[in-house]
């Protein structure tokens, strides 16, 4: 099978990241080995800038925010995700280059088309084969990250219109790509949204030539 290109999105506490390691394990036991990586990060200087990037005790400019997280971007893609999409292999990415269009972007309101030309460098022009869009309330989403998580990073503490923002830019992007976005509540239980990642991804995957 050539390779195959996920990447999952969404807000601070949609489910997305829950649905990645399903994914990784639904396809693991049916003998696929996906890569499993993650944005910012997934190499050691890309994992460097994750730390600062969401360091509570850190405040960036939004344009330095930005170029830090290209920076992580061009490293992991150059060194993690386009060699294992030549090897033949599905990769599955917690973030990609959307994300920059929705944080930095609707949240921070820098220029979208900046924010294009700068994601085409640092990903070379690298797009996913199929983005799963996890689409919750924030304040839903940020009360889960509040209950979950064994600390509250710096994102975590912007104001609920900053993540209102995000998840419109995401509607957004959605709307104007619907061949690559697959639109999901993420209120569902995990069950259920198990479920309906499998019955996106799956038809996929077959027509790629693959045996799941």
């Amino acid at each position: 099978m050539s390779g195959f290109f996920v990447t999952f999105e969404g807000g601070e506490g949609s489910g997305k990241s829950t649905q990645l390691e399903r994914l990784a394990r639904r396809l693991r036991a049916r003998g696929l080995e996906p890569l499993v990586t993650r944005e910012p990060g997934g190499t050691p200087l890309a994992e460097g800038i994750r730390a600062l990037l969401l360091d509570p005790a850190r405040r960036p400019s939004a344009m330095a925010e930005a170029l830090l997280m290209e920076a992580a971007r061009a490293e992991l893609v150059a060194g993690v995700i386009r060699p294992a999409l030549l090897a033949g292999r599905i990769v599955l990415c917690d973030r990609y280059d959307d994300s920059t269009l929705a944080y930095q972007g609707g949240g921070r309101g820098l220029d979208a088309e900046l924010l294009r030309g700068l994601n085409r460098a640092a990903t070379e022009g690298l797009k996913p084969d199929v983005t799963l869009l996890f689409d919750l309330d924030p304040v839903a989403g940020l009360a889960r990250r509040a209950r979950a998580a064994d600390s509250v990073n710096r994102l975590d503490r912007e104001p609920e219109a900053f993540h209102a923002r995000v998840r419109a830019r995401y509607l957004e992007l959605a709307k104007a790509e619907p061949g690559r976005f697959v639109v999901l509540d993420g209120s569902l239980p995990p069950d259920r949204l198990e479920t309906q990642v499998w019955a996106a991804l799956e038809p996929r995957l077959v027509a790629l030539g693959g045996s799941v």
